[in-house]
């Protein structure tokens, strides 16, 4: 069935494009909101929404702000502002869509950072997480070094959409640029995007990740840059009691859900049946 598609006003101005998919079958078995991570886009989960979509869910993506089609250079980049865009998103899908199909919050690297901090501040709205190679984790200053040497690195302008899969090593980028006199430039802006990560370099999430209470599945890529004992940690980080299912995908790196999405897709779904026999 075709999405649909359209943008949304956020409080501050801010421009969100999105996707609605809904399964062939009604009503849904269930609500995802996907979201990317840092310099990335919807399309991203283009491979996942055929087997999500065949489980009978009904998918909703978007673009984060900074991101793809959505505003490219807001003033705020913020986590606050980041969590709020997702709260207006989810807001949209109107409260009788939530309760009869219950929302989860599936969220890779940066997404995934943004989709627990809005379950923390907002219990009532979500009612589980999947994380992909994404946590609370521990203030990092060399993030903001990292991130914008990896930009530099880019050969930007590319050549072609080829040029440009070939260079990332995934087709997903191909479909986030635009065409420029001379040549194509993904649609990431630096500044944008350093202002996106700065907080990481310098605060703790820990408190907010203790303060969730949804089950959650926590994925991590076998070679990806989730290290291992920070997966571990977050079980043990909650409320007792507290669901925290762990998952490790096999030749998967950071990019799990575009490394391996069928073998991300049997970890997600095995997760959602496992919530609705315990739901029924």
């Amino acid at each position: 069935m075709p999405a649909t598609t359209g943008s949304l006003s956020t409080p501050d101005g801010v421009r969100l494009a999105y996707r609605d998919h809904a399964p062939g079958q009604k009503p849904a078995a269930r609500t995802l909101l996907l979201l990317h991570g840092l310099a990335g886009h919807m399309g991203e989960w283009d491979g996942l929404l055929p087997p999500l979509l065949a489980d009978g869910h009904r998918l909703v993506t978007y673009d984060a702000r900074g991101h793809g089609a959505s505003t490219r250079r807001p003033a705020d980049m913020s986590r606050a502002a980041c969590v709020r865009d997702a709260v207006t998103v989810i807001q949209s899908l109107g409260p009788t869509v939530r309760a009869q199909a219950p929302l989860t919050l599936v969220g890779q690297s940066l997404g995934g950072h943004t989709a627990f901090l809005a379950a923390a501040a907002h219990p009532e709205l979500i009612h589980s997480l999947i994380l992909i190679e994404a946590g609370p984790g521990a203030p990092d200053p060399t993030l903001p070094a990292h991130i914008a040497a990896w930009m530099d690195s880019w050969p930007v302008p590319f050549n072609s959409p080829a040029q440009t899969a070939d260079f990332f090593g995934h087709t997903s980028w191909s479909h986030n640029l635009e065409r420029r006199p001379d040549g194509w430039h993904p649609r990431a802006d630096r500044t944008t995007m350093l202002a996106a990560i700065e907080e990481l370099a310098e605060k703790s999430y820990d408190a907010e990740w203790a303060a969730t209470t949804c089950p959650t599945l926590v994925v991590r890529g076998a070679q990806g840059t989730m290290p291992a004992a920070d997966a571990a940690r977050m079980p043990t980080s909650r409320a007792p009691g507290t669901r925290t299912d762990l998952a490790v995908i096999e030749d998967a790196g950071h990019d799990v859900h575009l490394d391996q999405p069928h073998r991300l897709h049997a970890a997600m779904a095995g997760f959602l049946n496992s919530l609705a026999l315990s739901d029924s």
